[in-house]
């Protein structure tokens, strides 16, 4: 079982978007971890403690999100951890039970939903 730490790992290459989505989670008193591609977020996610949650964009050069997430299904410390995908994809919905994830965010993001999707998965953040 995945600890509700309030630490978020964003995996996102668009820098705009990884980085309006890390100012408003720390704003709103999470702790974040950024990754640029899959692999990098892989690194991350095998090297530290696992987060609370991760946001994950699909498509991303190097190693994209449909593979980071195969990944994360196949390895027993990192299937538990509860991701969100947030992507324009439109296979999207079709795919989201394959992808067995906590939900599913659509671009251009909306601040109410995923906050409200954040809460929920990770609990208020700590003070």
């Amino acid at each position: 079982m995945i600890e509700k730490t309030g630490r978020i790992l964003v995996v996102e290459d668009d820098l705009d978007i990884r980085s309006i989505l890390t100012q408003l989670l720390v704003f709103e008193g999470y702790d974040v971890e950024e990754a640029a591609d899959g692999a990098e977020a892989l690194a991350l996610l095998r090297r530290d403690a696992p987060p609370a949650l991760i946001l994950l964009d699909l498509m991303m050069p190097v190693m994209d999100g449909w593979q980071l997430r195969a990944e994360l299904q196949r390895d027993p410390a990192l299937a538990s951890i509860p991701v969100v995908i947030v992507s324009a994809d439109v296979r999207v919905e079709q795919e989201a039970s394959r992808l067995r994830v906590a939900g599913l965010l659509k671009k251009p993001l909306q601040i109410e939903p995923l906050l409200e999707l954040v809460h929920r998965i990770c609990g208020a953040p700590a003070s």
